[in-house]
């Protein structure tokens, strides 16, 4: 099991606490995107155009770990 695997499946057990560094290590092993050029938001983009804009300060919101899970997940 790979670093991505492991903090996705950690994510599913605890959205709680997490930073936009984790997001960007699963974003790269799952070949999403991201883009981030000194705004307080990392947006992230799927290769069939979905998008998921995600504010950059810690911890990062619950909400938001639960949809970039669905956008990993291709929902």
């Amino acid at each position: 099991m790979n670093t991505a695997a492991k903090l996705i499946e950690s994510m599913r057990r605890n959205p709680l606490d997490w930073r936009i560094g984790q997001f960007q290590t699963v974003a790269r092993q799952h070949g999403i995107a991201w883009r981030q050029e000194g705004t307080s938001h990392c947006c992230f983009v799927r290769t069939d155009g979905r998008t998921l804009s995600v504010p950059a300060q810690r911890p990062v919101k619950p909400i938001y770990v639960k949809k970039f899970l669905a956008l990993v997940k291709g929902d």
